[in-house]
């Protein structure tokens, strides 16, 4: 029987958060992919959108709990929990952005890294 290959941290932790995001019905998440490019400041970003304060604030603890629970990691930042307009959740390699809608749609950091390769993460449903 072929052994399994061990899944990098970097992949581990993108499969937790999107994961964790699914689960939540988060809104078109997607992963830009930093790693081929000079100059960045982590390797991912995994984005996504809620339709209510209250789903962003929802996306975000899951995603930390998931995290936690699958690769044993605490975020080494997190911000935007105050009005919950923009959560970001910063593990160093990969940062989360969890919206509410119009602001995804005002700040559209997607756009600001355009020459990113971006991954469409596909929902349960």
């Amino acid at each position: 029987m072929p052994r399994r290959k061990k899944q990098d941290p970097r992949e581990q932790l993108i499969e937790a958060v999107t994961t964790a995001m699914v689960n939540t019905k988060a809104r078109n998440p997607v992963i830009l992919d930093f790693t081929g490019m000079k100059g960045t400041i982590c390797d991912a970003f995994v984005i996504c959108h809620g339709s209510s304060r209250t789903q962003a604030e929802a996306i975000a603890d899951h995603v930390i709990e998931e995290v936690k629970k699958q690769t044993g990691q605490n975020p080494w930042h997190k911000e935007g929990f105050e009005n919950a307009e923009w959560i970001l959740i910063d593990y160093s390699d990969v940062v989360i952005h969890i919206f509410q809608e119009e602001r995804r749609k005002f700040y559209n950091i997607e756009q600001l890294w355009a020459d990113a390769p971006v991954r469409k993460v596909e929902s349960h449903d």
